[in-house]
This record gives C-alpha cells, structure tokens and sequence, in this order.
C-alpha cells in the first residue's frame, strides 16, 4: 500500500459517502466487487475488524471454500456464534476477541500502571511485558483449551482461563 492509495482511502472515507468503487478505478491493481462483502475475497486468514456480528454463518461459508485456514476476531465478537461454529466444526484455527484483543487491554493497564506509579518504562520495556502477557493468554488458552484429539478450541480456552482468573482473585482477596 502507497502513501497515494492510503491517502485517497482517507478522502474517500472524509467524504462520508460509504464508496470504494472509485478506489478501484483510480487504482486498477485494485479489485472492486459490487454487493459483496470482503468475506468473499479469496484469503488465507480473515480478521474481522470493523463491528458486532459483521461476518456470519454464510461468510464462513464462503471462507472456508475459499481456503481460508485462520479467522481471528479483532473486533469485540465480529462473528455471529453460528459463524463461529462453522469455523470450529471445519477444524480451522478460530480465535476469539477476548484473547486476540487482549493485547490493546493489557497496553492500556500498563500505561495506567506507570501513570499510577509515576514511572516511565522504554518501549522495549513495555514490548517485553506485553509479549510475556499474550503468551501467558496464548497458554492459558491451550492449556484449558485442549480438546481429547490434540486441537485447541481457543474459545473454551479463553473462557475458562477468564473465569479461572477471576475466580483465583476472589480467593486470595477472600471473597469466596
């Protein structure tokens, strides 16, 4: 992507006309298709990205025909369940925005971590802890995940993890 298509992007989406069309006429290594989705361009991982719900049981469909082998939600759930459960049913790595988002949620509690304790860290410092939080998710998510034949289900992993969090927090401060 050039600075010239990004900037045209960003004036047709200034325009608040909701068009792409143009971007493939000004651009002709780009590719326009009217009434579809972008579910329906051949990929190898699709992240769903823009809101709720936006990729459902027929853009699974429509995915896993065409080769997708990876869906990771970067929205806050940006597939329907009926989508998800295609994905999982089909076997293909699925995994859930509570865990891929949860990288932006653990750069905010660091930020407010130094705010609060009147620190600065570098950013290699921040880079280190946040890959040693998302890898402590990646392996929460396998360890609670693992189903019987050695896949992950990446959503039963990151819900049991969450609620095994949590509930490790009520103990230790006593609520329970």
């Amino acid at each position: 992507m050039t600075d010239e298509k990004i900037n045209y992007m960003l004036e047709l989406r200034a325009s608040n006309r909701n068009i792409v069309a143009p971007f493939a006429e000004k651009f002709t290594d780009a590719t326009f298709t009217p009434g579809k989705k972008a579910w329906s361009i051949k990929c190898d991982i699709a992240l769903p990205c823009a809101f709720q719900n936006e990729l459902n049981e027929d853009d699974a469909k429509e995915l896993l025909a065409n080769g997708t082998w990876c869906v990771a939600e970067v929205s806050n759930m940006g597939c329907t369940p009926e989508a998800i459960h295609t994905f999982q049913s089909a076997g293909i790595l699925f995994a859930p925005g509570k865990a891929v988002n949860a990288g932006g949620v653990a750069t905010s509690g660091l930020e407010m971590t130094q705010n609060c304790m009147h620190i600065s860290w570098s950013g290699k410092e921040v880079d280190e802890k946040l890959h040693f939080i998302m890898e402590s998710i990646h392996e929460a998510c396998v360890r609670y995940g693992k189903q019987a034949d050695g896949s992950i289900n990446y959503v039963k992993g990151a819900n049991i993890a969450g609620f095994m969090k949590v509930a490790q927090a009520m103990l230790e401060q006593g609520v329970i």
